[in-house]
Formats: C-alpha cells, structure tokens, sequence
C-alpha cells in the first residue's frame, strides 16, 4: 500500500486498526498484509507513545491530528483510532 492509498483510508468515520511498536529504531508506518504497522521511537510512557502515534499517523494519513482519536489499547499495542 503506498503513501496515497493510506490517504484513501482517511475518511470521516472509519476506525483503523493499527499495530504499535515502541522505542523502534526510527519512525515508521508500514503497511504489510492488510495490516498498520506504527513504528514510534518513544518509549511507552505517560501515554508519549500513543500521542507519537496520533502525530505519525495523522501525517501519513494527510488528515489534521484532530481529526484522530484513539478509541481502544490506551495500553495495549494493538490499537483502534477513529477518523473523525
């Protein structure tokens, strides 16, 4: 899936599915059989993980980060974010 086809993916309404992987190498977002991938440099604390997340998808996603919200896996790293 490249770059334009997640833009395609950002339409009002829809929640993604997206798997998270903290203090990664760099910062990623990959799409591999169907699946999100996050690669987010952070490390999972005081919810820094899940705000890089919403700022790295957002950005790839070519959708302002308020129009993200993380519905499910405050603590988890698999996650469900809304498109509002």
């Amino acid at each position: 899936m490249t770059k334009n086809s997640l833009a395609d993916l950002a339409v009002s309404g829809r929640f993604l599915t997206v798997r998270v992987t903290p203090n990664a190498r760099s910062n990623k977002v990959i799409v591999e059989n169907g699946t999100i991938r996050i690669g987010v440099t952070v490390p999972p604390a005081d919810g820094a993980a899940n705000a890089a997340v919403i700022k790295l998808l957002s950005k790839a996603l070519g959708v302002p980060k308020s129009r993200l919200t993380l519905i499910k896996g405050h603590k988890s790293r698999d996650k469900v974010i809304q498109v509002d």
